[in-house]
């Protein structure tokens, strides 16, 4: 079976099917803390969180890898780096994939009851995220150490936000496309999507009462224009697993109409939310200074920005990268702008793959010289 993006991934899932990667499908299982203070203040009776797990604690709690989700993803959107000739075994790994608050099956603006439904669900923070993880590996799994935090897009928010807040939790952790702190471009960029889908009438400030679509069609397509780089789009990349006869404008439809099918409104703008709000620089004890934080760092980290990710520049990588005392940063030579961090391509996969499983095994990958700002 081909395993590779196909219009599944043109449509901004990033996720893959286990039977497709020659996996066994994930276990689900679904996490409950009881009155979840939030950053803002907020407390939630219940928060849940969704989480998937694939092969088997050992004996010594002492196996696992985190892989946290990423924009909407869900529990098995990491298995392009999963199997036993890839960079995570699960024959001899314990790897936990986790969802995000907002996406719809961990506590999210469409599935809380009053009074946080809708418009009213608080807005979570990458850290209200990682606390809640935390809690379920310490209080669930019994987990008080880990051997790596991998992450692309949000997961790779997520995984310097670990590496800050909880900086001798790990042994390791992976970024890809993804940096830790949203910059002025990103919430820029972010809001004009956001503007898209509030819009349209029938959103209603939040308290629609059917999906307001026309916003969420124009939210697809702003989102395309900076998901793949322009040189994707001239030397029509599109075409490399599309269905024989597919045309551009099929394309453009398909971002339009089913970018992130069944995506309820407010849950794609809780999550928006979160991504605008991430800086690690706002972890208590930093005071503001994502300088510092990044400087706190003590696990060897792996830092892989795609070269064209319009999402989140090579050029805030390289700009954090100075600050960070254990960093490699190792760029994606990659057209396919933002997913190349997810394995997009077949040359992304191998790339992706062979580095991740150097760096977990403590060999030396081919990162740029960074000149330290400390």
């Amino acid at each position: 079976m081909r395993k590779l993006i196909c219009l599944l991934v043109l449509a901004g899932s990033f996720a893959s099917f286990s039977t497709a990667w020659g996996l066994e499908a994930p276990v689900r299982h679904e996490f409950v803390i009881k009155n979840f203070k939030t950053e803002s203040g907020v407390v939630l009776p219940e928060a849940h969180v969704v989480y998937g797990t694939y092969g088997h604690l050992n004996a010594a709690h002492d196996n696992t890898v985190l892989l946290p989700s990423h924009y909407m993803a869900k529990l098995n959107g990491y298995e392009w780096l999963m199997g036993p000739d890839k960079a995570l075994d699960p024959e001899k790994l314990f790897l936990v994939t986790t969802e995000l608050f907002g996406n719809g099956s961990s506590s999210s603006p469409s599935n809380t009851p009053e009074p946080f439904h809708g418009p009213r669900f608080p807005v979570m923070t990458i850290r209200d995220n990682v606390e809640a993880v935390h809690r379920l590996l310490t209080e669930e799994l019994k987990i008080a150490h880990l051997k790596a935090v991998i992450g692309f897009s949000m997961g790779a928010q997520q995984a310097f936000q670990w590496a800050v807040s909880y900086p001798d939790f790990m042994d390791r952790a992976v970024a890809t496309s993804g940096t830790a702190k949203t910059y002025g471009h990103g919430i820029v960029r972010l809001e004009g999507e956001i503007a898209a889908i509030t819009a349209d009438e029938k959103f209603k400030g939040g308290d629609y009462t059917e999906e307001p679509q026309t916003g969420i069609n124009a939210f697809g397509m702003v989102w395309a224009a900076w998901l793949y780089s322009p040189q994707w789009w001239r030397d029509e990349l599109w075409k490399t697993n599309a269905k024989p006869g597919t045309t551009f404008e099929d394309v453009v439809n398909r971002f339009r109409t089913r970018f992130i099918t069944g995506a309820d409104a407010n849950n794609l703008i809780l999550q928006m939310r979160t991504w605008e709000k991430h800086d690690v620089g706002t972890t208590p004890g930093f005071g503001g200074d994502e300088k510092k934080a990044l400087g706190s760092i003590k696990v060897p980290f792996l830092y892989m920005p795609s070269m064209t990710d319009q999402y989140f520049p090579v050029g805030d990588a390289r700009y954090e990268a100075q600050f960070m005392k254990t960093v490699s940063l190792l760029p994606i030579p990659s057209l396919w702008g933002h997913p190349a961090g997810a394995a997009a391509d077949p040359a992304d996969a191998k790339f992706l793959n062979e580095n991740i499983a150097k760096f977990l095994a403590g060999e030396p990958v081919a990162a740029e010289k960074v000149v330290s700002a400390n």
